[in-house]
């Protein structure tokens, strides 16, 4: 199959070498940036272009769309027209609007498609999943899930004051943090928000949200608290499963998922792989992705799956920016 990345930034650059990793030759990028295709020429050898009609031209069969997410509905609906399969990269979009329309196109061509859920494929969050899913501590009552960090040292290559994180119209940090609501969704279910509360970033000269908490009520019944922030200086990202039989943590630096059984007592400990590293789980990612589009399978995150998530995110996003 012939691959196209569609905006080869930090994330679309990680794709190609992963792609490349993975034993995939006919790789093709797009970039507007100069810097940006001359990396991707340069380093990995692959022809990147200026001109997306100049890409449409060699015919790609699968479009990667890795741009700032305000484009990534016009560069998904070219994919479509060209009846690419098609991953997209979270946040899947700024807006609900366009999407269904797009959908349907989706479905005449029979295309496959996948949101980026790279957190989905975490060994420790999968560990969490399985407990929940045989009900290792009986039944769900809440969690807490927090997503932590400091928007200045994402990109040290980039002033973060220039990047789409910044935009108040499709930057921040809840858009920016959506994997802990895709999270919530792939644990729990479908669910509404019922409260909700958000701080500008000004801390670091930002007007767009930096931090959020929400509630959200699950129709499983589960209630779940979410902490997003990309104004906080250490990272910290975490759950902490709620149940009827005990409790269940996981942390990231951690690198272990701890269950309390019912005595409250530390009943079990479960250890991420040895060796294990972050960008394993981009790989994995990918790996589901293109095994679905060889065997004309659904993906465990098609865009259906990003739109409740954007969803969410959209409704936490209508809350009064708060002054600080």
């Amino acid at each position: 199959m012939r691959i196209a990345i569609l905006g080869c930034g930090s994330i679309g650059y990680r794709h190609l070498k992963n792609l490349q990793t993975l034993g995939y030759t006919d790789l093709i990028g797009l970039d507007p940036m100069q810097s940006a295709r001359d990396r991707v020429e340069s380093e990995l050898g692959i022809t990147c272009f200026f001109d997306i009609d100049d890409l449409w031209a060699v015919k790609p069969n699968v479009a990667l769309v890795t741009a700032p997410s305000n484009l990534h509905l016009e560069l998904a609906k070219a994919a479509v027209r060209n009846r690419c399969h098609l991953f997209i990269e979270k946040p899947l979009s700024h807006s609900m609007k366009g999407w269904d329309e797009l959908l349907k196109e989706i479905g005449k061509r029979e295309l496959i498609t996948m949101v980026g859920c790279n957190m989905r494929f975490h060994p420790g969050l999968s560990i969490v999943k399985s407990l929940i899913d045989r009900r290792a501590v009986g039944q769900v009552i809440a969690a807490r899930i927090q997503s932590s960090s400091y928007l200045p040292e994402w990109r040290p290559w980039q002033d973060y004051r220039q990047s789409y994180s910044a935009s108040p119209e499709w930057g921040g940090a809840i858009l920016d943090c959506i994997h802990e609501i895709d999270v919530a969704l792939w644990y729990f279910g479908a669910a509404s928000v019922i409260g909700a509360a958000r701080l500008p970033a000004r801390t670091i000269g930002l007007e767009t949200d930096g931090l959020a908490e929400a509630i959200m009520c699950h129709e499983s019944g589960v209630l779940s608290n979410l902490h997003l922030s990309f104004v906080q200086r250490d990272y910290r990202r975490n759950c902490q499963i709620i149940a009827s039989e005990g409790t269940i943590y996981w942390d990231w630096g951690d690198r272990q998922v701890k269950v309390y059984g019912s005595d409250g007592n530390l009943a079990e400990v479960l250890t991420e792989p040895d060796g294990w590293t972050k960008n394993q789980m981009y790989i994995d990612e990918l790996t589901h992705f293109l095994e679905s589009v060889q065997n004309r399978t659904s993906t465990i995150n098609p865009i259906s799956g990003g739109l409740a998530a954007l969803e969410i995110a959209l409704a936490i996003r209508q809350k009064n920016l708060l002054t600080n």
